[in-house]
């Protein structure tokens, strides 16, 4: 019995067909990747330059923002009525950084807007800005008129949103620093003046007559200077969808 070791197989000779066919699969992937690639990053760009979203309060400039966020979620977790949320992947170069989806939970101001300014760690949100504009981070504008129920000289009785909605408000005639379930805060209102009464910005709204309004009662939603945008006004309106909403500030909001 021999104790050498047994020979190898010879490598095996690819033909050139072999060859040919393992370099154009190998082309073929290659291709793909650097299509891939690149489908990616249009849909990033696309994404990305999509309709800016509503920032928490204190938030610079849309380019400046997403380059200072880390998207480090400290803002949502200190944010009094969860208001705040972190975009999903699908956001593109917003991916992961925080904004507020006023319809369904608004920024009251429970905290007088400090607790997410105090908690970011890169002045993504930021108090130094001038006074007049420090906490403004969109306004509020009459987007669906025909759809208002105080220029139809309508009333509302019930809960603001329905028995279902999430949202939470602050009362202040209820307690000042404790949000309750806007579905648990039932009305009965002669004239619907829900986004001038639950507005929580003295002077930012307010119900005014207009040319043009046929019921005597009737009355339009009128905004002001002092309106900074936190959303109240759309989550509160029982219309659907609503009658006023949040044009969000994408510029304007350059630290001082």
């Amino acid at each position: 019995m021999s104790d050498s070791a047994p020979t190898p197989p010879a490598p095996q000779t690819l033909t050139r067909a072999q060859q040919e066919r393992r370099t154009a699969l190998r082309s073929l992937a290659v291709g793909a990747g650097v299509t891939c690639a690149a489908l990616a990053g249009l849909l990033r760009t696309k994404l990305a330059t999509g309709a800016p979203r509503l920032r928490p309060p204190g938030a610079i400039d849309e380019d400046a923002f997403l380059a200072a966020c880390i998207k480090c979620g400290q803002c949502v977790q200190v944010c009094p009525v969860q208001a705040i949320e972190l975009a999903d992947l699908i956001e593109g170069l917003g991916s992961g950084a925080p904004y507020i989806a006023a319809r369904a939970q608004a920024c009251d101001f429970s905290c007088d807007a400090v607790q997410c300014v105090l908690a970011c760690p890169t002045g993504a949100l930021t108090h130094k800005i001038d006074k007049k504009e420090q906490v403004r981070i969109g306004v509020a504008e009459l987007a669906a008129p025909d759809r208002c129920l105080a220029r139809k000289g309508q009333g509302f009785k019930g809960p603001a949103r329905g028995v279902d909605h999430a949202g939470k408000l602050r009362y202040p005639e209820i307690d000042r620093w404790k949000p309750k379930p806007v579905a648990a805060h039932p009305y009965d209102l002669d004239l619907c003046d829900l986004c001038v009464r639950q507005c929580p910005i003295e002077g930012a709204i307010s119900l005014q007559p207009a040319a043009g309004l046929t019921n005597d009662k009737a009355r339009t939603p009128v905004v002001t200077d002092k309106c900074v945008g936190c959303g109240v006004c759309e989550m509160i309106c029982p219309a659907e969808p609503a009658a006023i909403r949040i044009a969000p500030r994408v510029t304007g909001r350059h630290p001082a």
